[in-house]
């Protein structure tokens, strides 16, 4: 299930901030606490909305899915996360699905993502989704592990009607 992201997520989601393997591929180091990751939810950018992820008949957050407008009315960007106690049961291609099919009844024609080229487990959720590898930007991002390189996948609406 999806709802909106609220600050008081930050107390389940924690424990995901805080896990260096999982935060490898973020901008930002693991989180050294709640209060950390309190702030990081509290303090989202406006042009991003942010859902939260549950399972259903159970209200605790297990991820989220985020959707960033970057050009009005055309482009927008998604970005995820899953707590690793849930992962390979489909529940994040199910809740990102469910966000890009918001997107394009928004009207919006184009969606993207931004992964590290080695983070294979988000690459491959892409790839399963029917986005299509569309640039390698080299030295990209100046993250807490150096400077990274980056992928960009693009779905385009048509592209995901066809497919549904």
């Amino acid at each position: 299930m999806l709802r909106p992201r609220r600050v008081a997520d930050a107390d389940a989601l924690h424990p995901a901030f805080a896990d260096p393997d999982l935060m490898q591929w973020w901008s930002d180091p693991p989180h050294a606490s709640v209060a950390e990751t309190r702030a990081s939810f509290a303090k989202e950018a406006p042009e991003w909305r942010c859902w939260t992820i549950t399972r259903r008949g159970d209200d605790a957050a297990i991820g989220f899915v985020a959707a960033g407008e970057k050009r009005q009315g055309n482009v927008t960007e998604i970005g995820y996360m899953l707590a690793r106690e849930h992962w390979g049961g489909g529940i994040a291609k199910e809740a990102v699905s469910a966000v890009i099919d918001r997107i394009f009844a928004e009207g919006q024609r184009r969606v993207f993502a931004d992964t590290d080229p080695e983070n294979t487990p988000s690459r491959g959720l892409l790839e399963r989704l029917g986005f299509t590898l569309e640039g390698y930007l080299r030295a990209e991002w100046e993250t807490h592990i150096g400077v990274r390189d980056t992928t960009l996948y693009g779905l385009l609406r048509e592209e995901w009607e066809a497919r549904r």
